[in-house]
């Protein structure tokens, strides 16, 4: 047997429909086919906000120098689609902003609406509309939380205050790496320690908390710690307020005041201790009492003046005074109240009924006038416009005008005089 040469190969076949045998694999020898190219990965899908700002500005400048030529209803589509092209601009600024406790569709209609405010006012010779509309679009966000973002009114310093320290803040944390404190944030803006605690305590007028809100402590609700109102509380100021004015008192009338108003005590009894009659005592504590009032209403109190009539006594003085016209002047001097104010009317009266032109009351020299004394006056006034005549009330002190302003008479008081300031 030969063997074969070492330049023969030896090819083995297998036979045609021959099946392996039981047990054995079958090697195939065959080259093997090379692996099929990757398919190319699909392009990414375009991002629904993704806008080549230039194409907008394009497109936008094109509408504004063709919209004056274009028809009504072209000028409208034109627009329309210039706005559709720009509002994902709009909303990719709003997103800025979200995270800040404001919805973010709120965000975007507010700035789509600066949009298409700023496309109806853009001038294409000024520069680019995105530049144009990213300042209008910023501001309007800015506004709408400046007004809306802010649960209590707050001014805009302090809410500018209040975000620039928060940015502060959040810088430092990262510095520090823990919280930083007032002294460091003071420090950091270059300000006083007092406006940083302004500052952090407007930001709690942001978003306060619910007065519905539970209370974990005790339960219930936060607005069931807040007391009820304490009805006294208001008349405190006006405590210590008349205490300060019966300083200002003399003794007497202070004395008697006390005696009425905190020893309780009558005006009969009040007239036995000071020896004084009883119509006295009422008088002085009704002079008194409108001092006091008059000066709770004014900002400084005006100085008590003594009575001119006699002190135990109820004497009026009155003269009446003829003109050549026909007219009237009544001179009253001494207090004006109950006890007299009847003799004044009657003397009132006959003067309006005797004179001819108009009339006039001088009460510059009355400290003070009562309910009595005003309802004389009104008696007066009212026959005398009967008549077809004028009264009026001239120099009255300014205690004395005004009661008769409070009591409604401001028709019969004259001007003041000239450089005063009506009272």
């Amino acid at each position: 047997m030969t063997s074969p040469s070492s330049t023969e190969q030896i090819v083995i076949r297998p036979r045609p429909n021959a099946a392996p045998a039981a047990g054995h694999r079958v090697r195939d020898t065959r080259s093997p086919e090379p692996p099929a190219p990757p398919e190319p990965p699909p392009p990414p899908a375009p991002h629904a906000d993704h806008l080549d700002t230039t194409a907008m500005d394009e497109l936008v400048a094109a509408y504004v120098r063709e919209a004056p030529e274009l028809p009504p209803g072209l000028r409208r589509a034109r627009r329309d689609a210039a706005v559709t092209a720009a509002l994902p601009f709009a909303h990719r600024l709003a997103r800025r902003y979200s995270g800040r406790g404001e919805p973010l569709d709120d965000l975007e209609q507010v700035a789509g609406l600066a949009l298409v405010r700023s496309l109806d006012r853009y001038d294409p010779s000024r520069g680019p509309f995105s530049a144009y509309a990213a300042v209008t679009v910023i501001g309007e966000l800015r506004r709408h939380f400046r007004d809306t973002g802010w649960a209590m009114h707050v001014p805009r310093r302090m809410q500018e205050a209040s975000l620039e320290v928060g940015r502060a803040a959040a810088a430092l944390t990262v510095r520090l790496a823990r919280a930083p404190s007032v002294a460091d944030l003071a420090q950091h803006l270059n300000t006083s320690e007092q406006q940083i605690s302004v500052a952090l305590q407007t930001v709690s007028a942001y978003a306060p908390p619910s007065l519905n809100a539970p209370r974990r402590e005790t339960g219930g609700e936060l607005g069931d710690a807040i007391g009820d109102l304490d009805r006294a509380l208001s008349a405190v100021d006006d405590r210590i307020t008349v205490g300060d004015l019966l300083g200002l008192l003399p003794e007497r009338e202070r004395r008697i005041l006390t005696l009425r108003f905190y020893g309780n005590r009558t005006q009969a009894e009040i007239a036995a201790e000071l020896g004084i009659s009883q119509m006295h005592v009422s008088r002085l504590i009704s002079r008194a009492l409108t001092w006091l009032r008059e000066a709770m209403l004014s900002d400084e109190p005006t100085r008590w003046q003594a009575a001119t009539a006699p002190a135990d006594t109820a004497r009026l003085e009155l003269s009446a005074h003829a003109g050549s016209d026909g007219s009237f002047v009544l001179t009253v001097k001494g207090e004006l109240e109950r006890d007299n104010a009847g003799r004044f009317r009657d003397r009132l009266l006959s003067v309006v009924r005797r004179a001819r032109a108009d009339c006039a009351v001088d009460l510059s020299a009355v400290p003070l006038i009562d309910a009595a004394g005003i309802a004389a006056l009104q008696a007066g006034y009212e026959a005398a416009r009967a008549r077809g005549l004028r009264l009026k009330v001239c120099a009255a002190p300014r205690l004395v005008r005004r009661t008769l302003l409070s009591a409604g008479l401001l028709p019969l008081l004259d001007p003041p005089p000239t450089g005063t300031v009506p009272q």
